[in-house]
């Protein structure tokens, strides 16, 4: 739905995005209506006359509960035409699905209206969209305080980040428009999850409750009258949607950066970054990554341009699949001297390669590593991780990670580690939302802390307490700096020592972890749940010896 006042101010910034190539027009297209202006770009005198003529009234709209809006292990995803409500069966899914939320988080704040959230997502296809439509109902319930990324997109640790750290902790939830790895697009899919106050995934008892709200659901509060926010204005630009609800455009990447930097060394880093022998390919894979990655490569860490693949967000992740693995992240995988198998492809010469190679999904928070010639699972990579601690400062000045966590699909390298290390050793259901509980463990049950803490997923998910989300990029630092520690003392001229030694040295050390894990796509859901019932009650419930 989109609103026109009688009179409106249009502003020239409104066209800066647009025209930008880092972004695809699709992904921020505005069906033709015009921007919001600006409060703090006109005259005083004329800021009373512009307040009046966007202000809208808030409206309670009848609905029905719509099925199907239970949350999964990180939010709802659905087909972007469910979201887009092209089918009447799904009229108002967004309105319903943010309203059944909002009131979830009402519930679980004591009955009171939640002050400030941030609305933010990965630039999936119908990402510009659905933040209208989101911002619009949290002022109709009387959200004080919207904050929105330049360009509407954000990756998601960055989110975490912005939910801990931005005035102090001050944001009280988080609503983040992705679908994650998924592809968009057209015809695929889009997903909203939620964030709560210490950044961390929404639990089980708040989703379960959000889809109980939903099945009763009968009306949602939405604005009458205003017109679209222009999500490419500068950051610092608020715009007043009713007297009691306020839009700020913020900066998309300052307070994941000071996260970043209070867990590495830049300044180590970026000398490291200039020795020779070192260089970095890093894949965003048209994801919300990539421009978090050209900020901390580029301009933080001096790298060359040439080391970024696929940064540029682009709605439809450029018709890729943006998965990191070996199947998805082909051409990195291939340039980084390894066949499709992840096996080191003996016909390329290793000596010619980059010495560490990256990929990040859709919304940066998953991470693919490899060196020369070497793919590293992400069942080591977490256990390399933990046993080279020293080698990162979030880790280092603390005396190391006072608790690790796994997922349970993924191997046992890091417990044999955390063993030898003396480190409390965690195994979880799937789902970051469990490691959020370990990580918070302190603040939420008042038990012990386990930070600084370290954890991680087989689906190539890695990350640290200094969010509470998977970071990619994170993953990506403490690489460059476990190669940085073991290089100290190699001398200038000399060859480096290379992700394969730390990669053989550490199976010599712990032994080598094997696994296999299968990936179901598109998978017709009423078959995939029979599976899964036919293993609950044969193998978890039932006698496995009458499974057969």
């Amino acid at each position: 739905m989109r609103f026109y006042p009688a009179s409106t101010v249009v502003s020239a910034v409104c066209l800066s995005l647009l025209c930008s190539p880092s972004y695809s027009t699709e992904a921020f297209h505005q069906n033709g209506s015009p921007a919001f202006s600006p409060r703090r770009h006109v005259t005083p005198s004329a800021a009373s006359e512009l307040r009046a003529a966007t202000t809208a009234t808030a409206v309670d709209v009848p609905t029905s509960p719509i099925a199907g809006m239970r949350p999964g292990t990180s939010g709802l995803r659905k087909k972007v035409e469910v979201w887009q409500a092209v089918d009447e069966e799904n009229k108002n899914y967004v309105e319903n699905f943010i309203q059944s939320l909002l009131d979830t988080a009402v519930a679980s704040n004591g009955g009171k209206m939640l002050d400030t959230i941030i609305v933010a997502g990965d630039g999936r296809y119908f990402n510009a969209e659905a933040i209208q439509t989101i911002c619009r109902v949290l002022a109709g319930n009387g959200v004080a305080n919207i904050w929105i990324p330049q360009g509407g997109i954000m990756s998601t640790p960055a989110v975490s980040a912005v939910i801990r750290r931005r005035e102090g902790g001050k944001a009280q939830g988080g609503i983040v428009l992705t679908a994650s790895h998924n592809p968009g697009g057209p015809g695929e899919d889009f997903g909203i999850k939620y964030n709560e106050g210490l950044g961390q995934p929404a639990g089980e008892e708040f989703t379960e409750a959000l889809y109980e709200r939903s099945l009763e659901l009968s009306s949602y509060k939405t604005l009458e009258g205003g017109d679209d926010i222009d999500l490419s204005a500068p950051a610092g630009t608020t715009y007043e949607l009713t007297s009691s609800s306020t839009v700020t455009i913020i900066d998309q990447f300052d307070c994941y950066l000071d996260a970043l930097k209070d867990s590495f060394d830049f300044d180590k880093l970026r000398e490291f970054a200039k020795r020779e022998g070192f260089s970095l390919l890093y894949d965003g894979m048209h994801g919300a990554g990539g421009p978090f990655a050209r900020r901390v490569f580029i301009e933080e860490l001096g790298l060359p341009e040439s080391c970024l693949l696929r940064c540029d967000p682009r709605p439809d992740f450029g018709k890729c699949h943006p998965d990191p693995n070996l199947t998805y992240a082909a051409a990195l995988v291939k340039k980084m001297g390894l066949s499709p198998d992840g096996s080191a492809d003996p016909s390329v010469d290793p000596s010619t390669l980059p010495a560490l190679g990256a990929a990040n999904d859709g919304d940066g928070d998953r991470n693919l590593i490899a060196g020369a010639g070497c793919f590293v699972t992400p069942s080591d990579s977490l256990a390399m991780i933990c046993d080279n601690w020293e080698a990162i400062p979030h880790f280092a000045k603390e005396g190391g990670p006072r608790g690790v966590a796994r997922s349970m699909p993924s191997s046992a390298a890091l417990d044999v580690v955390a063993e030898a290390r003396d480190i409390p050793c965690f195994v979880t259901p799937t789902g970051w939302k469990f490691f959020g509980n370990l990580m918070s463990s302190k603040e939420l049950f008042d038990q012990t802390d386990y930070t600084p803490f370290l954890c991680g997923e087989e689906s190539f998910g890695t990350g640290s307490d200094h969010v509470r989300e998977k970071d990619g990029l994170w993953a990506v630092l403490a690489w460059m700096s476990i190669l940085m520690k073991a290089n100290e003392n190699v001398p200038e001229g000399e060859s480096l020592v290379g992700v394969q030694n730390i990669v053989s040295n550490h199976w010599e050390k712990y032994g080598r972890h094997f696994y296999c894990r299968y990936d179901y796509e598109g998978v017709e859901s009423d078959s995939a749940n029979k599976v899964m019932d036919l293993i609950r009650d044969s193998f978890v419930s039932g006698d496995v010896a009458s499974a057969s």
